[in-house]
C-alpha cells in the first residue's frame, strides 16, 4: 500500500486477518429435514440437518456469485459453491464481513465459461487492520446503517402487498360498499359498466421504421427514447430513460407526449407506465389516450392488473406480441369520475410510500458505501 498505516492499525496479509476453506457438497437429494442453513455463492440455498460451521461465520460465493459475502448468525454447512470462513485470528467477525466486502473479491474470478473465486489468488493481499475495540466500532456503525437499510425494504416490500390487496379489493367491490354483479371480467359493483378500451382511448402504436434499431446514426441526440425496458421496469410512472435519439432518429420514430399510457407489445407483453415527459417511442410500444371517461391513473392501474392476463393470452410465434387489434376489445371496468378518482388516491398514496422509501433505501446505500471505503481505509476513524 502506498500510504502511511494509520495509528495503531496493523498492514498484514489476508491469510493473517482470515483463513478461507471451500465449503462442502451437498446434493438436493442429500438434504435432509432441518432448521440448519445451507449456504450456497448467494445465500441460503435450503435447509438441513447437520452443520459443519458454527455461527458466527462468513461465507463468499466461489462459483455462481462470485464474490458475494454473507455473514449467518447461525450455525450453518457451507456449500462447496461457497468458501468460508474457518479462522478469524482473533479479528471480529461482523468486522471481517465488512472488511471482505470492502476489498471487492469479484476481481480475483478467473475462467470465462464458469467463473470460480480461488483463495489463494487474494491470500498475500495486504490489508489494513484496527484494533479489536476499533473493529468492533466500526462494525456497529456499519450495521446500524444496514438495518435502517432493511427496515426500509420491509416497508417497501410491505406496502407493495398491500397495494396489490387493494387493487385487487378496489377493482372488484369498489368504495362505496355497494351490491355486485357478475359481468365478463368478474365481480364488479352493480353501477359500474365494462367497456371496451377502444371505446375510452385513443391507441396509437410507436415508430422505428429503420432496421436494424441499433443505427448509431440515429442516436444521441436532445430526444428523450423510451424503449420496452425502460416502461416494463418502471413501477407504473415512466420516469427516465437510457436512450435518446438526434434529428435524424426522431423522423423515423414516433413523438408522445407526457401523460401517455406506454404498453409494452413485444418480448414483455402488457407492462404499463405513465409517461412523465414528452418522447420518442418504438413500434414495440403502444401509446394510449385515454378520454374524458376515464381518469389516466385509474386506468393505468387497472392495467396493471391485467399484464399476467395479457401475457398469457398473446399470440405465441417467434416472438410472443400484441398490437392494436388485440387492445382495442380489452374489457376495462368504469365507475363514475368521481369514485375513480377516489380510488386512484388511495393507489397513489400507497405508490408515494414506496417512492419515499425507495429514495431513503438509495440514499442510505449510497452512504453505506461511502461510510465502508472510508473507514475500512481509516480516512475516518471511530476512536
Amino acid at each position: 500500500m502506498t500510504t502511511a498505516i494509520p495509528d495503531q492499525w496493523s498492514e498484514i496479509e489476508f491469510e493473517d486477518f482470515a483463513t478461507l476453506q471451500r465449503g462442502k457438497d451437498l446434493t438436493r437429494s442429500q438434504f435432509r429435514e432441518g432448521t440448519i442453513p445451507v449456504a450456497g455463492s448467494n445465500g441460503v440455498i435450503g435447509y438441513h440437518d447437520t452443520a459443519i460451521a458454527k455461527a458466527p461465520g462468513i461465507t463468499v460465493g466461489r462459483s455462481g456469485s462470485v464474490g458475494k459475502v454473507t455473514v449467518y448468525n447461525e450455525d450453518f454447512w457451507p456449500h462447496n459453491t461457497s468458501l468460508y470462513v474457518r479462522d478469524f485470528h482473533g479479528n471480529d467477525p461482523q468486522f471481517a464481513g465488512y472488511l471482505l466486502e470492502s476489498l471487492n473479491l469479484t476481481r480475483f474470478k478467473t475462467g470465462a465459461s464458469v467463473p470460480t473465486l480461488d483463495r489463494n489468488s487474494f491470500k498475500t493481499l495486504p490489508v489494513l487492520v484496527p484494533p479489536l475495540p476499533e473493529q468492533k466500532k466500526i462494525a456497529h456503525i456499519l450495521s446500524t446503517v444496514q438495518r435502517t437499510i432493511e427496515a426500509q425494504e420491509r416497508i417497501i416490500q410491505v406496502t407493495t402487498e398491500l397495494k396489490k390487496a387493494l387493487m385487487h379489493k378496489l377493482f372488484t367491490e369498489g368504495l362505496r360498499n355497494e351490491p355486485q354483479k357478475q359481468t365478463e371480467i368478474g365481480p364488479i359493483p352493480e353501477s359500474w359498466e365494462v367497456v371496451p378500451l377502444g371505446e375510452i382511448g385513443q391507441i396509437e402504436r410507436g415508430k422505428f421504421s429503420h432496421r436494424p434499431r441499433n443505427e448509431p446514426r440515429f442516436y444521441g441526440g436532445n430526444y428523450p427514447f423510451v424503449q420496452t425496458g425502460d416502461v416494463s421496469n418502471c413501477d407504473g410512472y415512466v420516469r427516465s430513460y437510457s436512450q435518446t435519439l438526434n434529428e435524424e432518429g426522431l423522423a423515423i420514430s414516433k413523438m408522445f407526449p407526457a401523460g401517455t399510457i406506454l404498453i409494452t407489445i413485444a418480448a414483455n407483453i402488457g407492462f404499463t407506465g405513465i409517461l412523465q415527459f414528452d418522447s420518442a417511442c418504438p413500434d414495440s410500444l403502444i401509446g394510449i389516450f385515454p378520454s374524458i371517461l376515464i381518469q389516466t391513473e385509474f386506468l393505468n392501474y387497472y392495467l396493471i392488473t391485467q399484464q399476467p392476463k395479457m401475457d398469457q393470452l398473446a399470440p405465441k410465434g417467434t416472438q410472443k406480441n400484441i398490437n392494436i387489434q388485440f387492445l382495442k376489445p380489452w374489457l376495462i371496468p368504469l365507475p363514475g369520475l368521481a369514485e375513480q378518482e377516489k380510488i386512484s388516491k388511495v393507489l397513489i398514496g400507497a405508490d408515494n410510500k414506496i417512492q419515499i422509501a425507495s429514495v431513503k433505501r438509495h440514499r442510505l446505500q449510497d452512504l453505506f458505501h461511502t461510510l465502508l471505503h472510508e473507514l475500512m481505509t481509516a480516512k475516518m476513524r471511530v476512536n
